[in-house]
């Protein structure tokens, strides 16, 4: 009656059925009716069981809304299929006779667990039957006995467990039953199964193609005929059948997998091969599935080497493109992940992929996807080549200019990027007005990686780089503390790559004022370490230059380098750059009387010359080499210090190997020294120059000698790095552009780098 009563407090619950509640029902008498024949309901408490019964009324709408915003998301439900369709309403209250059922013969018991599956689709009933340990327990041994009987009755038992697998809090009784793995058997079954079924058909069409050769009427010909479309009639409705058992099957063992602990047992028990060999099918509904599982796999190295094994893509191929919007899409997500992988990237360019997939750029539903895959197969040079023999690079050009944003997609801009590093692309990129578009949208919005897809595009031969010097200017005016970082060491780059022989860098220079800035940035700790890498290169490309090099120097930068040399010594990168600025000065005469007389740029070198990194080496001894044939006291202390090298490896050697007199008659009467005092062996630079005649005795070399040979340690070893790109007139001016050195990471400065966006 609502007032407070004495006695023991126990908790209980009582559950009313309303089986004629529908759409059409009026909620307020049917809230009377159940106050006036439940008794423990007080009157008073109407309006709250109308209320109730009014969200109950309105529930199912509201559910199946929220159904159809997920279905994008996942796979479908499976759909009614035969032998769950029966004309009966199950009814939970009758749940024990379906029991009953289950230990009957074999159709009472597909009769009786389509009526408990019934149940089992409707989400509210779940709980219920979770407390039914009874049937819960019957529905297993039913299945671990009979699920060969009959696959309607498999897939009516799989499908109630499957209800339960769809919410997270029901996996452990799933567990408990051993469902997971019944279901691994059954799949792994009916795929032998069907692996069976094929090979009879294919004997029965043989046998069929063979009478077509003979004469139709001879009865015997008429017979296979007959068999073999007898046969095919059966396996297609045996195939249906299956086909709605593995996808229940598969859906169930996807939910569970959920886990990732569950999901390591199922890849014990070969799930990978189960899935990728289920790709042959031509369901759409169960490849969308099998596809969903293999995508939620593939991000486990170990799952995709299996996928590996099996030759995933060239079964993928051939639903690339297809009719079914669904599973294109994941289909495309699925490469995506195997993308990363550099052996399946080479194995879809092989399979005709690429084609496949630029044709989807033009298709706004699978651009973003399709382009992400194209990204990772551009980021190997082999197949920068190939995309200019598709109609690609029109596309993305086109996407680019009519991008309505300030900044560009960055799958479609890092795309873009690493397409500019092949030379063939960059022809079909500059064709008509490209390079003027791409120019005047970067230095409108100060985009600095569209700024570095320029920068790629110049780091190209002739005629590419010509283009660019009606750009000088405009790039040069971006150079300035105003402008952000990140565009500013683009645009430097960009002019670093123009080793153009007519470009006027001394007018360059002082109409924008760039000596203050450059000279400002070498300062260790000025800016970072990325702008400042490129400053010095930039001072290494205008350093060609005889009148830019001469004024460079007079503004104090060679100081500032060697200062900057100290500070960053330990990075390979700075470290080889400097010395190429070095390099590049002593070829002047101005320069190169600084250098040598103003500054200790060559101790430096000769500290340098047994450097780990061999592109240090390389340029420090050809440095070195042109400053010991134009001064001679510094010729002394460079071959002094490369005896002294040669000394003391020999010392090194003759101390760990301790010889005794004895040992020494091993090697014979032409036994070297173990050590050649310096004194003496300074005096014969033939056996320094070890060069077979090509220096004179007094110790003088030609300049052409560096154009063919360099010292390396003191050791002929090969033709100049240089003398490809220079020709060198008595050490003056050089003739050509000489080539830019290799960095420590094994790639030049001017290369295209690879932008990633973040997908891994």
């Amino acid at each position: 009656m609502g007032d407070p009563m004495l006695g023991e407090r126990k908790e209980c619950q009582k559950i009313i059925r309303l089986k004629s509640l529908n759409a059409n029902t009026d909620v307020a008498s049917l809230a009377r009716k159940v106050v006036e024949e439940c008794k423990l309901i007080h009157p008073s408490k109407l309006a709250e069981v109308e209320q109730l019964l009014y969200y109950l009324q309105n529930r199912r709408d509201s559910s199946s809304g929220k159904e159809k915003k997920e279905k994008s998301s996942k796979p479908k439900d499976p759909p009614p299929f035969e032998g769950m369709e029966i004309d009966e309403v199950a009814n939970i209250n009758d749940m024990d006779e379906y029991i009953e059922l289950l230990y009957e013969d074999i159709p009472d018991k597909v009769r009786g667990s389509a009526l408990i599956l019934q149940l089992a689709r409707n989400p509210d009933n779940l709980e219920e039957l979770l407390l039914n340990e009874t049937a819960l327990g019957a529905l297993a041994r039913v299945l671990r006995e009979d699920w060969k009987q009959s696959v309607e009755l498999a897939t009516n038992i799989i499908y109630i467990f499957f209800c339960f697998s769809s919410f997270s809090q029901f996996h452990g009784l799933i567990t408990h039953y051993k469902i997971g793995a019944l279901c691994m058997n059954i799949i792994d079954h009916e795929l032998k199964r069907h692996e069976l079924w094929q090979e009879e058909l294919t004997k029965k069409k043989k046998a069929d193609i063979l009478s077509l050769y003979l004469l139709d009427e001879d009865p015997e010909n008429q017979t296979l005929k007959k068999d073999y479309e007898k046969t095919y009639k059966k396996y297609q409705g045996l195939v249906v059948k299956q086909e709605q058992l593995l996808r229940v099957a598969l859906y169930l063992l996807l939910n569970l997998a959920e886990d990732t602990r569950t999901e390591l047992k199922m890849r014990n028990k070969n799930i990978v091969h189960m899935l990728v060999k289920a790709l042959d099918r031509e369901n759409f509904e169960l490849l969308i599935l099998v596809v969903s599982f293999l995508k939620k796999l593939s991000i486990f190295m170990e799952n995709k080497n299996d996928m590996v094994e099996m030759d995933i893509v060239e079964k993928l191929v051939k639903m690339v493109p297809c009719e079914h919007e669904d599973l294109l899409n994941i289909t495309l997500r699925l490469l995506l992940n195997l993308s990363f992988d550099t052996g399946l990237r080479n194995k879809m360019v092989q399979v005709g992929l690429l084609p496949k997939l630029t044709a989807l750029l033009a298709n706004e539903s699978y651009r973003q996807v399709a382009m992400c895959v194209l990204y990772h197969i551009s980021m190997d040079d082999r197949f920068k080549s190939m995309f200019a023999y598709t109609d690609c690079i029109p596309q993305l050009m086109k996407m680019l200019f009519e991008c309505p944003d300030e900044r560009i997609d960055l799958e479609l801009i890092s795309f873009c990027i690493n397409l500019a590093a092949n030379k063939r692309n960059v022809q079909l990129i500059c064709e008509g007005n490209g390079l003027k578009l791409l120019m005047k949208r970067a230095l409108k919005f100060k985009d600095p990686l569209l700024m570095k897809m320029i920068r790629n595009i110049s780091q190209h031969d002739e005629p590419t780089k010509n283009l660019f010097i009606d750009y000088v200017g405009d790039l040069a005016a971006q150079i300035s503390n105003d402008e952000e970082e990140e565009f500013v060491i683009e645009c430097l780059g960009t002019l670093a790559n123009l080793t153009l022989p007519d470009l006027d860098w001394e007018l360059v220079l002082k109409e924008y004022k760039l000596v203050p800035y450059l000279k400002d940035k070498l300062k260790p700790g000025s800016a970072e370490d990325d702008l400042v890498l490129e400053v010095v290169i930039m001072i290494g490309t205008v350093s060609m230059d005889d009148s830019c090099a001469a004024m460079l120097a007079k503004s104090g930068i060679i100081p500032a380098l060697i200062e900057l040399l100290n500070a960053q010594q330990e990075d390979d990168e700075f470290v080889c750059q400097i010395i190429y600025v070095f390099y590049q000065m002593v070829f002047h005469q101005a320069t190169r009387d600084v250098i040598i007389k103003e500054t200790q740029a060559p101790a430096y070198l000769i500290d340098l010359m047994h450097d780990k990194n061999a592109e240090i080496r390389k340029v420090c001894d050809n440095t070195l080499d042109i400053i010991a044939e134009y001064d001679e006291e510094w010729a002394k202390k460079i071959q002094s210090e490369k005896f002294r090298w040669h000394n003391s490896q020999w010392l090194e050697m003759v101390e760990s190997r301790q010889m005794d007199e004895s040992e020494q008659y091993l090697y014979g009467d032409d036994c070297i020294e173990p050590y050649i005092h310096e004194g003496d062996i300074l005096e014969r630079p033939d056996l320094y120059y070890n060069s077979d005649g090509l220096i004179a005795p007094d110790g003088a070399v030609s300049p052409d000698f560096f154009s063919d040979y360099h010292l390396q340690n003191g050791d002929l070893v090969g033709q100049h790095p240089f003398s490809s790109s220079i020709g060198v007139d008595g050490f003056g001016q050089p003739a050509g552009t000489p080539g830019r050195p290799a960095t420590a990471y094994g790639y030049r400065p001017d290369e295209s780098f690879y932008y990633g966006y973040g997908t891994r």
